[in-house]
């Protein structure tokens, strides 16, 4: 008999496909902003619109031998959540409410970002070592699962 996939699973499993899109070196991250059941915008990693990508110029963050979880304003790119969030803003999208889906546990700038555009939920596949993203996202009462996919 077929198994679906949960709606987490399947959300989850879109997120593995965004992140094929992103042009950091380091880490290719996708995330997705849901509310009832509907993809409301997308995210992977990586430069600004119309600058050059980590995959043409190199990292700088590998360059100044920065491990992941530390010193996040030092890299050219922006991260799958916060390329969510600026979708919805761009294009007027109400996310008040959603769940963030992502392939990453979010790191802190991405988690007060989230807190403050009313993000509730967030179903992620993978941690990061960020604690203090950990406390912030405790703190606002927002709700983190991990889903480990096949």
């Amino acid at each position: 008999m077929l198994k679906r996939p949960s709606w987490d699973e399947y959300f989850l499993r879109i997120t593995r496909e965004v992140a094929q899109r992103a042009t950091c070196l380091r880490r290719q991250v996708g995330a997705l902003l849901v509310m009832d059941k509907h993809i409301l915008t997308t995210g992977y990693n990586g430069a600004p619109s119309g600058l050059q990508h980590c995959l043409e110029i190199g990292c700088l963050r590998e360059q100044l031998k920065i491990p992941p979880g530390e010193r996040h304003e030092l890299c050219r790119g922006l991260h799958a959540e916060m390329n969510a969030l600026i979708q919805a803003a761009h294009y007027g999208i109400k996310i008040s409410g959603a769940t963030l889906y992502s392939t990453t546990y979010p790191c802190s700038l991405c988690a007060k970002m989230l807190v403050n555009a009313g993000i509730k939920r967030i179903v992620t596949i993978t941690d990061y070592p960020d604690p203090l993203a950990k406390d912030i996202l405790s703190m606002a009462n927002v709700d983190v699962e991990f889903i480990k996919l096949e």
